[in-house]
């Protein structure tokens, strides 16, 4: 049972909550039209932008009044329970509501555990038809898309995207650093080398991987020049030369 004092404080807590909620529902009440809160008789000759911006404001004035309106329903719906003597009880089971948690929701008239139960745990029908993304990886997400067996978006994922792995079927772990797991591509090249540039821009050679320069000593131990076996040499050039 709550004593004469935690309900007390707990009171004085609830009509805190009120008058900021019922300030906060004056202030963003709408009160006017668009256009008389524009002050134009016609929106013709603004930038679509310059009515976003003022619509975006209406919208969230309308989101935060709704939102105060729910909310001062529910405290003044707790300080009609405490002057009945039924505060602290849950409306539903009849239990008595834990002090922690009218603590933390000085409102709420439900337990933890029919709090719980009221949560929707239907799915929308989408989900029926909707084919879930591959989990563990950003490849296949769409079937028969083209690739380019380099991993870039994986590794460009790698510093954020809009996914979550809640978005991913079987990513039971909700771990961000197992969607971008990349996959090995046999048609990807294994042995590269980049060209580079000295500090003001010419050409200064190139320069091989550890495993480009792995591949070279294969090469040299084999005596090959390169996979497909010996190059011809030719004196010159038979495609600029005349014959």
């Amino acid at each position: 049972m709550l004593t004469k004092e935690q309900i007390k404080n707990l009171e004085k807590e609830l009509h805190a909550m009120e008058e900021r909620l019922t300030e906060t529902e004056e202030e963003t009440q709408i009160k006017e039209s668009a256009q008389e809160e524009v002050g134009e008789l016609s929106m013709y000759d603004n930038h679509p932008a310059d009515m976003g911006t003022e619509l975006y404001e209406r919208e969230k004035d309308l989101a935060l009044n709704t939102h105060a309106d729910d909310e001062l329903k529910k405290v003044q719906h707790a300080l009609q329970a405490i002057k009945e003597g039924t505060y602290g009880t849950c409306e539903t089971c009849g239990k008595e509501i834990q002090f922690e948690r009218l603590e933390a929701i000085p409102y709420t008239t439900v337990c933890i555990e029919d709090a719980e139960k009221a949560v929707p745990d239907d799915r929308p029908v989408e989900d029926d038809v909707l084919i879930m993304a591959e989990p563990n990886s950003f490849a296949e997400r769409r079937s028969g898309a083209a690739r380019d067996y380099e991993d870039s978006f994986q590794e460009i994922a790698k510093s954020g995207t809009s996914e979550t792995p809640s978005d991913f079927a079987g990513n039971e772990n909700r771990d961000y650093d197992d969607l971008y797991t990349t996959e090995d591509d046999e048609d990807a090249e294994e042995y590269e080398e980049f060209a580079v540039s000295d500090i003001t821009g010419e050409p200064a050679g190139f320069v091989r991987t550890e495993g480009a320069e792995e591949y070279m000593e294969e090469l040299d131990e084999e005596g090959l020049e390169s996979p497909l076996g010996e190059i011809p040499y030719h004196k010159g050039d038979s495609y600029i030369e005349d014959k």
